[in-house]
């Protein structure tokens, strides 16, 4: 097990994101920051907040529960656990952040899209992710990226936040099999 990232370098991480956000597009007017569940959201919660400070103006933030989009549904547990999808106003024509803690595969990033879809026709949506790992399989590239961290097939990536588990910081390990 290795620790890739500490406390000081996510959230040196998060406000680099919030910056650049705030960069792209001249501002905050407009937008809505969404996090996917389980720690998405709390990243989210982050960056709106950084977002927030940096502009002096409030934020629409939300989260999304992918669970019932994802097309490894019938693989991944018999009772899965479904949350509660909270998106408080409507999404159209609004710039969309999608915030998720790790890009891999893509399929997640797409799951979310299905959903977002699903409640309206948003200008744009761009994609915030703490960590890009690689190996996708789908065509989907974040437009903010805290830390590339290049892995193998065979690792695992975990971020650890403290509102969920007592600690900021992100892992590899190497699955067990």
């Amino acid at each position: 097990m290795a620790k890739i990232m500490d406390e000081l370098a996510i959230k040196r991480a998060l406000t680099r994101i919030a910056h650049e956000i705030v960069e792209k597009n001249g501002g905050i007017d407009n937008l809505i920051v969404i996090g996917i569940q389980r720690r998405g959201d709390i990243l989210a919660d982050r960056i709106a907040k950084l977002l927030q400070e940096i502009e002096g103006k409030n934020i629409i933030t939300g989260k999304l529960d992918i669970t019932l989009y994802r097309d490894d549904l019938s693989s991944i547990a018999n009772q899965p656990v479904i949350h509660k999808t909270d998106i408080p106003v409507n999404i159209d024509e609004k710039t969309i952040i999608l915030i998720d803690d790790v890009l891999f595969t893509g399929r997640t990033i797409r799951s979310a899209l299905d959903e977002l879809i699903d409640f309206g026709r948003p200008k744009c949506i761009q994609l915030a992710v703490l960590v890009d790992r690689g190996h996708r399989e789908l065509p989907i590239k974040a437009d903010y990226v805290g830390k590339n961290i290049p892995t193998s097939r065979d690792e695992l990536v975990d971020v650890h936040v403290k509102e969920i588990d007592g600690v900021d910081e992100v892992i590899i390990e190497k699955r067990v099999i």
